[in-house]
């Protein structure tokens, strides 16, 4: 899966969130489900509905189920091919899920959570990941990912030098750094989820539309250097 310069947004509400999102030049879509901290957005027969609308091969499930076999019976009922996988799951245990489904794993590396090095858990990672994605660890609320938080882009950085996998920068981008963060971090993608929200936590069109074009402009920008 060729993930270079794409735009993910996590946290799909309803299809006609997920069509506006497309209309807005998004990529990829996101949905969190089985999360330990957060409240799921959709429903799994929701997000399954949802991931029939508009093609499984947008959709990414965002997830930290640790059991191989519950976990690829999830990707068979909302009939997708990429998980993201935030649990703190070793290498054999995504070996085992490799091993059960043809999926795309993206495995996260979570900035403040982290149990080893940049350089150490890529090589003990990428045999069985197809890509990593750094996120924000919150430890006030204990939670992995949609925390709104920046974390150190020196760290994320790191990642991407040290790995033949791609890599998706997340953690508290918005329209107004996301630009910033490519320059500093060099991610083969980016993905937002609360930076593009509205009070009312659906995305609001104007944010998306703003994160999407300065994130393509970052992009150009590193690939011209």
């Amino acid at each position: 899966m060729n993930i270079d310069g794409l735009v993910q947004v996590a946290g799909i509400r309803s299809p006609g969130e997920a069509r506006m999102l497309l209309d807005c030049g998004v990529d990829l879509l996101g949905f969190p489900l089985r999360l330990p901290v957060h409240a799921p957005d959709t429903s799994e027969a929701e997000a399954r509905a949802i991931i029939e609308e508009v093609g499984p091969a947008l959709c990414v499930l965002i997830t930290y189920e640790e059991d191989p076999d519950r976990l690829v019976e999830l990707c068979r009922f909302l009939n997708v091919g990429t998980v993201q996988i935030h649990a703190d799951v070793s290498p054999d245990i995504l070996a085992r899920i490799k091993g059960r489904a043809p999926l795309n794993i993206f495995k996260s590396y979570v900035v403040g959570r982290e149990s080893m090095g940049p350089e150490q858990f890529v090589q003990a990672y990428s045999p069985v990941c197809d890509a990593f994605i750094t996120d924000t660890f919150d430890p006030a609320t204990g939670a992995s990912g949609a925390t709104g938080r920046v974390h150190d882009w020196s760290v994320s950085a790191e990642l991407v030098r040290c790995s033949l996998r791609p890599v998706i920068l997340a953690g508290g981008l918005t329209p107004a750094n996301v630009r910033q963060a490519i320059k500093a971090v060099c991610p083969a993608a980016v993905d937002v989820h609360t930076g593009v929200e509205g009070p009312d936590g659906s995305k609001d069109p104007a944010l998306v539309r703003a994160f999407v074009r300065t994130a393509r402009a970052g992009f150009d920008e590193a690939m011209a250097l």
